[in-house]
C-alpha cells in the first residue's frame, strides 16, 4: 500500500529509506538520510529510456528485467543489511511507479516488508516547497561580517530556542571567504531538502531564529518562499564595534591555507577596488591579518548595510553589543524577543 508523503516522513524516522533511482539522480538529490540501490545504473536507465520511446513500454520492461534479474538477490541482501531486523523498510523511486513497484514487489517476495511512497521524490518535492510558504513566527538574527552570528545563534539554541542554521545546512558562511574549510556545496534542491528536514521538526507554535542572509549563500539558494518570510520578519540587528570584528575575524582565519585567502580576496577585486585589493594582499603577505579584515570589512559593511537598508525600517531594532561574548548576547536577544512577543499580542 503507497503511503502518502506525510505517513512515509513519519515512518522514516525509525525505518530506513531506500532510493532505487539512477546514482546519477540520487547525487543531485535526495531525501536527507535515504541509501541509493539503484534499480539501473545511469547507462541503463538511459537505455531504458530510450527504448520506451523508440518501441513503447512493453519493449523497454523486457529490456528493463535483462538489466534487473542478475541483480535480484543483490537488492535483497543490500535491504536485509539496512534494517537491524531485516523485516521492514521504505522503498521510492521519481515518480512512484514502476521502478519501486517492482523493487517493493521483490522485497516483499523476500520476506521484507516493503512501503513505496505515493508520487514517488516528485511528491515529496512539491511538499517540500510548499511547506516553507507556511507561516512561521520568524526572528532574524542581523549583523555585519565578524560579529559572530553563528556562534550566537548556536547559544540561542543552547538556551532554548528554535533555530535553523542555514549556512551549515549550505556548507557555506555566506561571503567570498565563505567556503574556506567546508565540506563541499550540494546542490540548491538537496539544500532546500535538508532545510526542509530542519523546519518540519520544528513547533510551528514556536519562533525560530534565522541569520540574516543574502537570497544566495554560495552557490545555494534560500527556497523563495522562505526567503519572503525572512524578509518580512522582525530583525535584531546586533551592533558589534569593528575592532571587536576586527579580531573575531583574525581568530578564525590565521592558520588558514593563505592560497585560499589570497583566491577569496582577489574573487571581490571589483568590489573593493584596486588599491585596497592590493593593500590587502600586500597584508596577507606580510600575515597581518587584522588589515586585510579592516579593508574587507569596508566593503562587507557597506553591502550589509545596504540590504539592512531595503528592509521597512519598522522591522529592525538595533542591539548594541560592546563584547564578542555569544552567550551574553544570545541572552540579550531572548530578552529582546519576549519584549517583542509581549508589544504584538497587545496590539
Amino acid at each position: 500500500m503507497p503511503l502518502s508523503v506525510d505517513e512515509f516522513l513519519k515512518k522514516a524516522q525509525t525505518l530506513p529509506i531506500i532510493d532505487v533511482r539512477s546514482p546519477g539522480e540520487y547525487a543531485h538529490a535526495h531525501l536527507p538520510g535515504a541509501v541509493n540501490i539503484p534499480l539501473f545504473d545511469n547507462e541503463e536507465r538511459a537505455l531504458v529510456g530510450t527504448k520506451y520511446k523508440q518501441a513503447g513500454k512493453d519493449a523497454a520492461v523486457l529490456l528493463g528485467l535483462d538489466y534487473v534479474g542478475p541483480k535480484m538477490s543483490g537488492f535483497v541482501r543490500k535491504a536485509r543489511k539496512l534494517d537491524p531486523t531485516g523485516k521492514e523498510v521504505l522503498v521510492h523511486c521519481w515518480r512512484g511507479g514502476m521502478r519501486s513497484g517492482s523493487f517493493s514487489w521483490l522485497l516483499n517476495t523476500a520476506g521484507i516488508r516493503a512501503h513505496t511512497l505515493e508520487g514517488g521524490y516528485k511528491a515529496y518535492r512539491n511538499t517540500v516547497l510548499s511547506a516553507f510558504a507556511e507561516p512561521r513566527q520568524l526572528l532574524i538574527l542581523g549583523g555585519k561580517t565578524g560579529s559572530g552570528k553563528t556562534d550566537i545563534l548556536k547559544q540561542l539554541a543552547a538556551q532554548g530556542e528554535q533555530i535553523i542554521d542555514l549556512e551549515a545546512l549550505a556548507n557555506h558562511k555566506g561571503s567570498s571567504y565563505g567556503a574556506i574549510g567546508q565540506a563541499p556545496q550540494t546542490s540548491t534542491e538537496q539544500f532546500e531538502n535538508r532545510v526542509f528536514e530542519h523546519w518540519r521538526a520544528l513547533d510551528p507554535t514556536r519562533r525560530i531564529w534565522l541569520e540574516d542572509e543574502s537570497r544566495n549563500i554560495g552557490t545555494c539558494f534560500i527556497p523563495m518562499a522562505l526567503w519572503l518570510q525572512m524578509r518580512a520578519a522582525p530583525v535584531a540587528f546586533v551592533d558589534v564595534p569593528k575592532p571587536v570584528r576586527i579580531e573575531r575575524l583574525v581568530r578564525e582565519y590565521t592558520g588558514i591555507d593563505h592560497s585560499l585567502l589570497v583566491e577569496a580576496t582577489d574573487r571581490i577585486r571589483k568590489r573593493l577596488g584596486g588599491k585596497a585589493t592590493q593593500d590587502a594582499l600586500e597584508a596577507l603577505a606580510q600575515n597581518d591579518y587584522a588589515t586585510v579584515a579592516d579593508l574587507t570589512l569596508h566593503y562587507y559593511d557597506k553591502a550589509y548595510l545596504h540590504g539592512l537598508g531595503e528592509r521597512d525600517p519598522e522591522t529592525v531594532s538595533t542591539i548594541p553589543v560592546s563584547h564578542d561574548h555569544p552567550a551574553e548576547t544570545a541572552q540579550q536577544l531572548i530578552t529582546w524577543a519576549d519584549a517583542l512577543a509581549v508589544t504584538s499580542s497587545s496590539h
